[in-house]
């Protein structure tokens, strides 16, 4: 007989993704301050990430000549796996005050990161997605398996991608140090 115990707390991580210069949005409107605000302190940001290399699928709705970059960003606290429901409808929101003329300019996809995975978050169901609740479905996007991150045959071409992957990997660190410094108490 299997014994129950408390899930591992997790490192929360979005992959953000904007019309045009991402600087430009985190810093300059507040994108940065308003997921402080409501997620918690950011611990990482990665650099600008190529996101129109593997889909131009957001082009209709971001702008069609525009670039769309992407960041990683990671946040300090460690939070109960459970929070992922809640943090999609925070993100939600976010977004949709990032919006102009009902386009959304800032894509958020909010989710975590455990030694084990990398977990997004979604509204919309499909058969490789568990309800969590209050609308929200758990996606395993990445498994670290044997030392690195695999990607399933479902997961988002971007996430397969090396760049996307070392950028995960750079959040694991974190975490693993985290959970070693007693952050998870």
């Amino acid at each position: 007989m299997g014994i129950t115990k408390a899930p591992d707390p997790v490192n929360y991580t979005a992959h953000i993704f904007t019309a045009g210069d991402s600087d430009y949005w985190l810093y300059e409107k507040g994108l940065k301050e308003q997921l402080e605000k409501r997620i918690g302190k950011i611990d990482y940001i990665s650099g600008p990430l190529d996101f129109q290399k593997y889909t131009f699928f957001y082009n209709e709705e971001m702008g069609e000549n525009i670039k769309i970059n992407a960041r990683i960003v990671s946040f300090q606290e460690l939070r109960p796996q459970y929070y992922l429901a809640d943090a999609k409808i925070i993100t939600n929101q976010i977004e949709e005050a990032f919006s102009y003329d009902g386009k959304r300019k800032v894509n958020i996809d909010i989710g975590f990161v455990h030694h084990t995975q990398f977990v997004l978050a979604s509204t919309k169901h499909w058969g490789n997605r568990i309800y969590i609740r209050r609308g929200i479905y758990a996606e395993i996007t990445l498994m670290y398996v044997y030392g690195k991150w695999t990607a399933l045959e479902y997961s988002y071409e971007n996430f397969k991608g090396q760049e996307y992957q070392q950028e995960i990997q750079k959040v694991r660190e974190l975490y693993m140090q985290k959970r070693k410094n007693g952050y998870d108490k």
